[in-house]
């Protein structure tokens, strides 16, 4: 892994922005881990199998070339969707904003997403609380950017339906009082309250928003996991110089079966300072 690690830290150390793509999860064979235990192993896990058979795979010419953008991915695993079938399928996303201010990472990341499994729109997206500081609580303020960007994204039709995770009865109101797209859905974590809250059934139901439960930790990933697993990758760079900015988990199900076609991660980092 010598020679390969050192083209890949060469190639890093130039870069300014990682894209990083699993391709299909269920496409890659002998690289899966069997059973991961929590969603964060499991991203962890693909990250390091994404950038160790990215790092093998390095032609000559990638590096003469040392582009600004490295486009990170398990080859044989990538799989567009069959434009004949794709009204058989149901795209969805969910993004979690790790280090980025900017509300244009939601469009990026969709648009990200449209380009990796070949679809003009996501017929559904959920976007996970933004991150804030400690002891501080989200509020509207917080969502306002990220849900605008949402909205322009459904009013261009590249995304049908857009909702929230882990809002309560009062975080979803102000969010549903104020939106000009409202939410379809909020995504609650059982984990952490066991059962539905009553107020906040109560108002869903009488505005017809879908609660869905997860399981995703607070924060999937962080800057530090996400430098821990490109260090033990790819020895020969200076990790602490990478902070991601988002990533998208998204997943194609065959709508008449509820069959899960393809499951994958994508991500965007930046270089600090570029």
């Amino acid at each position: 892994m010598g020679t390969d690690s050192h083209a890949a830290g060469a190639l890093l150390a130039r870069a300014r922005t990682l894209h990083l793509q699993t391709g299909n999860l269920l496409n890659w064979g002998r690289l899966r881990k069997k059973c991961p235990s929590t969603h964060s192993e499991e991203l962890r896990d693909c990250i390091q199998k994404t950038l160790n058979e990215w790092s093998s795979q390095i032609s000559p010419e990638l590096v003469r070339e040392f582009p600004d953008v490295l486009e990170c991915t398990v080859s044989h695993a990538i799989e567009k969707i069959n434009p004949d079938e794709r009204e058989e399928m149901k795209v969805s996303a969910k993004l979690f904003i790790v280090g980025s201010n900017s509300s244009s990472s939601t469009r990026n990341a969709i648009d990200m997403a449209c380009s990796v499994l070949g679809v003009a729109h996501l017929d559904s997206v959920i976007i996970a609380s933004p991150p804030i500081e400690d002891g501080v609580h989200l509020s509207l303020e917080h969502l306002q950017p990220y849900w605008e960007e949402l909205e322009n994204l459904v009013q261009s039709k590249k995304i049908v339906a857009i909702g929230t995770s882990d809002l309560d009865k009062t975080q979803l109101e102000q969010l549903y009082q104020w939106a000009q797209v409202k939410p379809n859905s909020n995504q609650v974590n059982l984990a952490s309250c066991c059962v539905m809250p009553p107020d906040l059934t109560a108002f869903a139901k009488q505005f017809d928003i879908q609660l869905l439960t997860h399981n995703d930790p607070k924060e999937l990933l962080s800057e530090a996991s996400f430098q821990e697993a490109l260090q033990e990758s790819i020895p020969d760079i200076q990790a602490h110089e990478w902070v991601p900015l988002w990533l998208l988990r998204y997943s194609v199900i065959v709508k008449s079966r509820g069959i899960i076609k393809s499951k994958g991660y994508i991500l965007q980092a930046k270089r600090r300072g570029s």
